[in-house]
Parts: C-alpha cells; sequence; structure tokens
C-alpha cells in the first residue's frame, strides 16, 4: 500500500530533507521510525528536497508499507517516535504510481522577515531580522516582474537537468508588523531559488538596487548581481499541490 503523507518540521539542525553522508536529515528520522514500526526498510520519497535549516509546514511524502492496521494508528505511531521537531500531520492511501515530486502542479514557500530595531532570540529560529527601513513599494514592483514562465538562471541552479526556466504563478510581499512575508508559488524551483531572490528584493528595497534594475537581473540572467542569498532559517515549504488539489488562495 502507497501512503501519502503531511509533514511538517522544523529544519534547524538537520542536513536538509534529503539523507546526508555527514549531517542527519528529515529523511532519515522518517525512514527510521517506520522501520521500527513495521519492521522493514522503508524508502521515504518526498516533493522537495529542501535545504539545510528551511522549514516546512506541508512536505509531502510517500512510502510503500504493509500495514493492516487503521492508519490512524500508523500515524499515531509515527508521531510518537519521531523527535519533537517533526510531525505527520495527516495520511492517505494512494494510487501505487503515485510519486510526490513529479505529480506536484506548484509549490508554495513563504520567507519571513521580521522587522524590528532590535532582535528577538524567540523568534529568530523561523526569521532573518532586519533592523533598518525598507521599500516594500519598491520590493512589490520588483516581485511582480516574477510573474509567469522565466528564465531564473540569474537566482539559481537546477537540481536535475540543465533547465533553469520554470512558472511562477504567485509572488507578493505582505505587511503584518512586525513581520514581513515573501510568498511565492511556482511549479517548481532551482537550487537556493527563494532565498536568492528574497536577498535580491532586499537590496531593492534598501535602495541598492531600483525594481528596473531587478528586472534587468532577472532578464539578462546575470547570477554576479543577483543575492546574496539570504538564511535559510526564514525559509518555510507552506505547501505542494497537485492537480486534484484545491490551491492557494491568491
Amino acid at each position: 500500500m502507497r501512503i501519502k503523507a503531511v509533514v511538517a518540521y522544523d529544519g534547524t539542525g538537520y542536513g536538509g530533507f534529503q539523507r546526508q553522508k555527514n549531517a542527519p536529515s528529515i529523511q532519515e528520522e522518517l525512514e527510521r521510525v517506520l522501520e521500527r514500526l513495521t519492521g522493514v526498510p522503508t524508502q521515504v520519497l518526498s516533493a522537495g528536497r529542501t535545504d539545510a535549516g528551511v522549514h516546512a509546514e506541508g512536505q509531502v511524502i510517500a512510502f510503500d508499507v504493509a500495514w493492516r492496521h487503521p492508519l490512524g494508528d500508523l500515524l499515531r505511531g509515527m508521531n510518537a517516535l519521531l523527535p519533537s521537531q517533526i510531525a505527520v500531520l495527516r495520511l492517505e492511501a494512494v494510487a501505487p504510481t503515485f510519486h510526490p515530486r513529479y505529480a506536484a502542479v506548484r509549490r508554495w514557500y513563504r520567507y519571513t522577515l521580521y522587522r524590528n530595531t532590535e532582535r528577538n532570540p524567540l523568534v529568530a529560529r523561523f526569521s532573518l531580522h532586519v533592523a533598518h527601513p525598507l521599500d516594500v513599494a519598491a520590493m512589490h514592483r520588483a516581485a511582480s516582474m516574477l510573474i509567469g514562465r522565466r528564465d531564473f538562471a540569474a537566482f539559481g541552479s537546477p537540481p536535475v537537468g540543465e533547465s533553469t526556466v520554470r512558472e511562477v504563478f504567485r509572488a507578493a510581499w505582505t505587511e503584518q508588523e512586525p513581520w514581513l512575508y515573501f510568498d511565492i508559488e511556482a511549479d517548481a524551483f532551482l537550487y537556493r531559488m527563494v532565498r536568492l531572490l528574497v536577498g535580491t528584493l532586499l537590496r531593492v528595497g534598501e535602495g541598492v538596487l531600483t525594481p528596473e534594475d531587478f528586472g534587468d537581473i532577472l532578464r539578462t540572467r546575470d547570477r554576479r548581481r543577483a543575492g546574496p542569498a539570504v538564511a535559510a532559517q526564514g525559509l518555510c515549504l507552506k505547501a505542494v499541490f497537485y492537480a486534484d488539489e484545491a490551491c492557494a488562495p491568491l
């Protein structure tokens, strides 16, 4: 039986979702728990390989398991054995051909900024502290240029293959003092793409670049003018969407 699961995790202290040789990973923890519950080594497939330190609220995974009990028992068993930084939010049986990465039609990431003159250690695990003023209107104008099918070579490298073309459905900043959120939805992402985009958009907000400069970087695909990438702790994979599901509100 193939199971689809939605997983949330605090990525602090982990080398990312995918198994690593020299760092603990979310995948390793999930597979360890499944083997303990079933007695059989189990491979976990994921919708996205989040990087070291990146969090998730809606990571989607799939795995094959011989389980004769209610899925609620499996859910409770996994959460009882997983470390406190990781939780399975829900499980469901799916077709044996379902693959969380290849079946996904869009992914939603959010980057969180904490704007205050002084830092706050209670929010530092999940946001980037920005103490100086930002021109959010200029950042809005620059972000709007990302919508559509574009070549994002200036903002990352492909994890697989050579194409750097991606389709962005939504890219917007939202203010909710003291927070500033950047939400972006796309069919797929390049390696470090969101963090490089946010780093470059912050330069727009700081007045180092104009929105027109940002558009020119995107158009010319000049990686040397983009970034730098912001820190991982502000980034969260909010949700992964599939053809038979509703997408996030625009």
